[in-house]
């Protein structure tokens, strides 16, 4: 975690693996070539999108059937992954969120959509270029990707917004899958602890060398591949109302991303 006083965007940057990165020399064909051999060794035998009925966590299925009760109006299912119209080639960043909102992305079907969430994280996203369009917190407000993609660590909401363990474990397949879509994929935004544990231990990456902490940038490198992993805190209303983040320092772990991706 940065202190206090250290300004949100001094990022801490720690290398991962063995070999450097320099990302300006990590673009053009070069790099979209090792960035294809890393992602093509992730384990893919599921598709990216669980089924509509996914049964891989009792506790879950059981929640999701109950609101599908009381809410029957409501998506109510796996949230599938929020795409660019060129679709998955074209994705060179991709943010991470923890799992679907309860009123939010389980209620509308797209993520951070429906909830506070949504209303910063869109902001941010059309002031840097990655996202066009007008948030109405609807799934049909025409709002549209720029290279860049989102999803979710667990796809189905979780009481309390709080999954289990073996739950992150389960819907572990889905997110290799999915981040085995994205060959051109330079930078990953992590929105809070679990989404950031879940990128790593998908690519084999310990703990250990990658702490979590806002604001901190971590080179996963190595024979295979190269990527950047961004920390940020989870842009929940919780976190912005006790100022555990603020609108800038979310903002400051976008123009890292912008400055690097631009290089």
């Amino acid at each position: 975690m940065l202190p206090r006083s250290q300004p949100a965007a001094q990022a801490l940057i720690s290398p991962v693996d063995a070999g450097p990165l320099t990302l300006a020399g990590a673009v053009g064909n070069s790099y979209r070539r090792r960035m294809t051999r890393l992602l093509s060794k992730l384990p893919t035998t599921c598709p990216p999108e669980p089924p509509r009925d996914c049964p891989q966590c009792p506790r879950l299925v059981a929640f999701r059937e109950k609101h599908r009760t009381l809410e029957p109006g409501w998506h109510n299912a796996p949230v599938p992954s929020f795409l660019p119209t060129s679709g998955p080639g074209d994705v060179r960043l991709l943010i991470v969120g923890l799992a679907p909102g309860l009123r939010g992305a389980n209620r509308t079907g797209r993520p951070f959509t429906g909830d506070y969430a949504g209303d910063l994280l869109y902001e941010t996203l059309i002031d840097f270029g990655f996202a066009r369009g007008t948030f109405r917190a609807d799934p049909q407000d025409g709002l549209t990707l720029t290279g860049a993609a989102i999803t979710n660590a667990v796809r189905c909401v979780p009481p309390e917004n709080k999954p289990t363990g073996d739950e992150i474990k389960q819907c572990r397949p889905f997110f290799s899958a999915t981040l085995a879509r994205f060959p051109t994929l330079e930078a990953v935004v992590a929105l809070g602890r679990i989404a950031h544990e879940q990128v790593l231990r998908t690519l084999g990456t310990p703990l250990a060398r990658a702490p979590f902490a806002h604001g901190a940038v971590h080179p996963i490198s190595g024979s295979r591949g190269t990527l950047r992993l961004y920390d940020s805190y989870h842009c929940s209303r919780y976190n912005t109302n006790t100022g555990r983040l603020t609108r800038d320092m979310f903002r400051s772990v976008f123009q890292q991303v912008s400055d690097d991706l631009a290089r």
